[in-house]
C-alpha cells in the first residue's frame, strides 16, 4: 500500500493543487440542506476531525459537561437536527476552538457566544461549554422553525452594516438572526468553504498531495484506490488533480477499491467471482470458468468481507456472452458493437473505439449472427471524461452519465482540471448525455439563486 502511494506521488504530484479564492455572498450564506443535514458525519468522523485540527476539544472535560465534546456535538446535532459541521464552525468561528490548544476560561465559558452579545452583557444563565453547545446549536432551529417571531423575513431586504442584504433563503435568515452583522457571517462562510464546500463532481479523481492517495468521488464520499492496478483499470491517470487535504476531508470515507476491474477473486469456501465495476458476479461452474476463457493464474485469494460490501451481479453461466466485453462488427455495413453480457450496444463514431477498446480485436460477423443479440443503448463517454462540441466553447464532465457544463473558464482552472484531457467531439454523441448541474467554485458567486 505505502508502496503504491508512494509511486502516484512521484507520478502525479509535481503538478501544484489549485488553491480557491474564498468570495462572500452576504444573501446566501449556506444553503437550507447544508445547515439542517444532520447525518452528515457520525460520532467517528466528528472526533477524527476535532482531533485532525489539533485543539483542545477531543480531550477537554469539566462538571459541567457529562459526555465526550465528540458526543455533546453529535447528540445535540441530532436532537435539533442541525448539521454537526455548522456547530464545528461555529465554535471555531466564536471562540478559535477547533484549533486552539491553550483556549482561556472565557473561550470555553462562551463557545458559541449565545447569550453573550458584542456589546456587552453576557447572560451567566448560558455559560458553560455544554450550555453554549446546547443553546447555540438549538436557537438556529428555533429560528428556523418560528420565522415570524424574529426581523428578518425570507425574501426581505435589510440594511445590515450600511449594506443592502436581500435574505434569499431561511438559514440565511437564521443565520443573521444568531448573528446580526457581516462579518460574523462571512468568518462562518469562509471556515464553511476551507472545510467543508464540495465542488467536484462524481467521478472526480482527487490525489492528496501530501501523501499521494488517490480517490474517487462517488456518491458525495470519498473512496480510496488502495492500488496502482485498482485506478488504472478503470480511469487513466492524466485525469487526477492533486489536492490540499482540507479539500478531501469535506467528503466522508466509502468503500475503498481493492481490485482491478474484471479482477477474478476466490473466497475461502471456494466460489470464484468476476469483478464486474462495483458488482461481483458468480462464476457458476468450472465449465463456465473453461468455455469463457478466464485464465486460472490470474484468480486472487480474498477473504469473504473483502467483498461483503460488493452487490452481487448476474451470475456468469456457459450461456453467458462475452461476460468482459467484445466488439462485432457487421461485415455488410461496417457498424461496430460493443457486445457484452448478451447484449450489443452500438459504437456511433470511431474516436469511441479509440478512446476504450484500443486493446480489443474486431470480429466480423453477419447480420444474422448480430441479430441473435438484443440492442441496448449506444456506447457514450465514461465518467471523469472532459469533452466539448467542435463547434462550441462549453466544456462539459460526464458525470453520472449527465453532461455537466463548468459555470467559467476560471472555474476550470481553479478546480484543477486539465485543458489537455478535453475531448473534442460531435453534437451526435454529446446529445447522448443529458445536460446536468452547472458546475461552480469555491470562489463563484451566485447573486441570484433562492431556495
Amino acid at each position: 500500500m505505502l508502496l503504491f502511494l508512494n509511486l502516484l506521488a512521484a507520478l502525479l504530484l509535481p503538478a501544484q493543487p489549485l488553491l480557491a479564492q474564498f468570495t462572500f455572498n452576504p444573501h446566501y450564506v449556506l444553503s437550507d440542506q447544508e445547515l439542517t443535514d444532520y447525518t452528515s458525519m457520525n460520532l467517528e468522523q466528528i472526533s477524527n476531525f476535532l482531533k485532525n485540527k489539533g485543539g483542545i476539544l477531543p480531550t477537554y472535560s469539566d462538571a459541567s459537561v457529562r459526555m465526550s465534546i465528540p458526543q455533546l456535538i453529535f447528540e445535540t446535532s441530532q436532537m435539533y437536527k442541525i448539521n454537526p459541521r455548522y456547530t464545528l464552525v461555529l465554535l471555531q468561528k466564536e471562540q478559535s476552538l477547533l484549533t486552539d490548544k491553550t483556549p482561556s476560561q472565557g473561550q470555553l465559558d462562551w463557545a458559541t457566544g449565545y447569550g453573550c452579545p458584542d456589546s456587552g452583557g453576557c447572560n451567566p444563565k448560558y455559560q458553560g461549554l455544554g450550555n453554549q453547545i446546547d443553546w447555540g446549536v438549538g436557537a438556529i432551529r428555533f429560528y428556523l422553525d418560528n420565522p415570524n417571531q424574529f426581523k428578518y423575513q425570507t425574501g426581505k431586504t435589510y440594511t445590515i452594516d450600511g449594506q443592502s442584504v436581500t435574505m434569499q433563503n431561511n438559514a440565511t435568515r437564521a443565520l443573521y438572526t444568531y448573528t446580526p452583522h457581516l462579518q460574523g457571517n462571512e468568518n462562518l462562510a469562509r471556515i464553511w468553504t476551507e472545510w467543508f464546500s464540495q465542488n467536484y463532481p462524481a467521478a472526480s479523481l482527487l490525489q492528496n498531495s501530501k501523501d499521494g492517495s488517490v480517490w474517487l468521488i462517488q456518491n458525495n464520499m470519498r473512496r480510496l484506490f488502495a492500488s496502482k492496478a485498482a485506478l488504472v483499470s478503470r480511469y487513466s491517470l492524466k485525469q487526477v488533480i492533486p489536492v490540499e487535504p482540507n479539500e478531501l476531508e469535506k467528503y466522508q470515507i466509502g468503500t475503498p477499491i481493492k481490485y482491478a476491474n474484471y479482477s477474478l477473486l476466490r473466497i475461502p469456501t471456494g466460489g470464484v467471482y468476476l469483478l464486474d465495476g462495483d458488482f461481483v458476479r458468480p462464476i457458476t461452474s468450472s465449465k463456465a470458468f473453461k468455455l469463457l476463457g478466464f485464465n486460472p493464474e490470474e484468480i486472487i485469494d480474498v477473504e469473504i468481507e473483502d467483498i461483503a460490501d460488493l452487490a452481487r451481479g448476474e451470475a456468469i453461466t456457459v450461456e453467458s456472452s462475452y461476460p468482459t466485453g467484445g466488439l462485432l462488427q457487421d461485415k455488410a455495413t461496417g457498424g461496430v458493437y460493443f457486445v457484452q453480457n448478451g447484449i450489443k450496444y452500438p459504437l456511433w463514431a470511431k474516436q469511441l473505439l479509440t478512446l476504450y477498446y484500443k486493446t480489443k480485436k474486431i470480429v466480423k460477423v453477419t447480420a444474422e449472427e448480430l441479430k441473435q443479440y438484443p440492442t441496448g443503448d449506444p456506447i457514450k463517454f465514461k465518467d471523469g471524461e472532459l469533452v466539448k462540441s467542435d463547434h462550441e466553447a462549453t466544456v462539459y464532465f460526464i458525470s453520472n452519465g449527465a453532461r455537466r457544463p463548468f459555470v467559467s473558464g476560471d472555474a476550470f482552472k481553479e478546480l484543477g482540471y486539465k485543458f489537455e484531457n478535453i475531448i473534442t467531439t460531435t453534437d451526435k454523441l454529446l446529445s447522448l448525455h443529458p445536460i446536468g448541474e452547472v458546475i461552480t467554485s469555491a470562489n463563484y458567486v451566485n447573486v441570484s439563486s433562492t431556495e
